[in-house]
């Protein structure tokens, strides 16, 4: 899959200055909609005011006097307020100077009315308490138009002059924010490839802290398994050195040798040596399949057929050197493994008891099913090995002083590591009768299917 990548620094960018202008915007649309609404509150109670201080200063009207007209202009607003003042036989007593002869309007309190030059007028109207005299006051919507538009730029001139400079500061903040991550790709970056100690910067924000430690888990994982990787070189190469130094020897000696008989043996003794060789090698490539693997794919294996075609393969020694060996699985057991490496489990584990079981002896496989899991034992009566030395037993090329019969030492380290990868519990002890070994392997219950 290919990956997509991005700026973290233009996201969070985007997500910030996004965030802030549309939390702006928001605030200016609720700040213009609740003063235009006060506006309105406000021009309303104005328009009530203005009719009641009318209708208190006409009350000292003289009917007998003619229809005053106010003029001139105090304000540039004074042409968009008009009123008129009507007695109760519909006479106009008093007007503005911008106010029509005719009713501004005909209803009581607040209406509405759009004039003849499509100018939309807000009234208001009112009787006095005698209902002689009733007063009518006018004001042009523009007003409060005009009022909310100021309004709206105030509101508007701060977001344009100071976006900008925030997102300035904004893409500035998040820079010196990600810097410590700028020093951690630059500290790796310039790492030499056989540095594989963790990673431990002056400073770094807690939110890398978890990608940190998985690269020093993994710096610390590589390390191990190049140093297991050194380390199997090197014993792989001293376990190597031997066989062929003895075939180089052998060769020597047949290539010298006088006689037939002798060089015969030399012969023999190269054919003998090739095949430890080989068996070592072999040993040796199992090991190192196994070694960077991690848990195999596991699937429903019968261990019990798998044991029966082992012992069937491994038969033929038995036979030569007249040893027993016996198979116990009086049921079907089923376990969770790669059968593959079962396959090599079961040789190394028969294998490795046949050889070291003198001529004569008994080998006994026994497969069952616990109620800790499947149980699979391999029992000889050999020369066993002593308790204080089972568990160097199980590292690689560890052979156990004073033995006559001759390994490569990774038999037993295979088995475990094996074991290792089917999460079962391997463990030695004493063969069936007190004398000899034993090899326990308990697998884990199958998963219910």
């Amino acid at each position: 899959m290919t990956t997509r990548w991005f700026s973290l620094r233009r996201r969070l960018f985007a997500l910030l200055l996004g965030g802030v202008t549309a939390g702006w915007l928001v605030t200016m649309v609720f700040s213009y909609v609740d003063a235009h609404h006060e506006i309105d509150e406000l021009f309303d109670a104005q328009l009530a005011q203005a009719a009641q201080t009318l209708l208190a200063l006409a009350s000292e009207y003289d009917d007998d006097d003619d229809v005053v007209e106010l003029t001139g202009d105090g304000h540039p607003y004074q042409k968009k307020l008009v009123f008129q003042l009507w007695d109760d036989e519909g006479r106009l007593l008093l007007r503005s100077r911008d106010a029509p002869t005719r009713r501004l309007t005909d209803a009581l309190g607040y209406s509405e009315r759009v004039d003849a030059r499509g100018q939309r007028w807000l009234y208001y109207s009112q009787w006095d308490a005698q209902r002689q005299l009733r007063v009518e006051v006018g004001e042009n919507h523009a007003v409060r138009e005009e009022l909310s538009r100021h309004i709206a730029m105030r509101l508007l001139a701060p977001a344009v002059l100071g976006l900008p400079l925030l997102g300035l500061w904004v893409w500035f903040a998040i820079g010196r924010g990600i810097a410590p991550i700028a020093a951690v790709t630059d500290q790796v970056s310039r790492r030499a490839p056989e540095r594989l100690d963790a990673l431990a910067p002056e400073r770094a924000p807690e939110e890398i802290r978890p990608l940190l430690e998985a690269l020093n888990a993994l710096f610390a994982r590589v390390e191990h398994t190049l140093d297991h990787e050194r380390r199997f070189t090197a014993d792989a190469a001293h376990e190597l050195r031997t066989p062929l130094a003895a075939l180089a020897a052998q060769a020597q000696v047949a290539l010298r040798a006088d006689d037939a008989r002798q060089r015969e043996q030399a012969l023999a003794r190269i054919v003998a040596g090739s095949q430890r060789a080989g068996r070592l090698v072999g040993q040796l490539l199992t090991l190192a399949r196994l070694d960077p693997a991690s848990r195999p794919a596991l699937q429903a294996v019968a261990l019990d057929v798998l044991a029966t075609e082992a012992c069937a393969e491994l038969g033929r020694i038995a036979l030569e050197r007249h040893i027993s060996l016996e198979l116990e699985a009086p049921e079907a057991v089923v376990v969770d493994a790669n059968a593959d490496l079962l396959r090599v489990l079961l040789r190394n584990l028969i294998d490795n008891a046949l050889r070291y079981t003198p001529e004569g002896g008994r080998v006994e496989v026994a497969v069952s099913m616990t109620d800790a899991g499947a149980s699979l034992v391999v029992g000889d009566d050999g020369p066993g090995i002593p308790e204080g030395e089972r568990d160097a037993a199980l590292l690689r090329f560890h052979r156990l002083a004073g033995q006559e019969v001759e390994g490569s030492g990774l038999g037993l380290s295979i088995v475990a590591r094996i074991a290792e990868l089917h999460a079962a519990r391997l463990t030695l002890g004493d063969g069936p009768a007190g004398k000899g070994l034993t090899v326990r392997v308990l697998f884990p219950r199958p998963a219910t299917r």
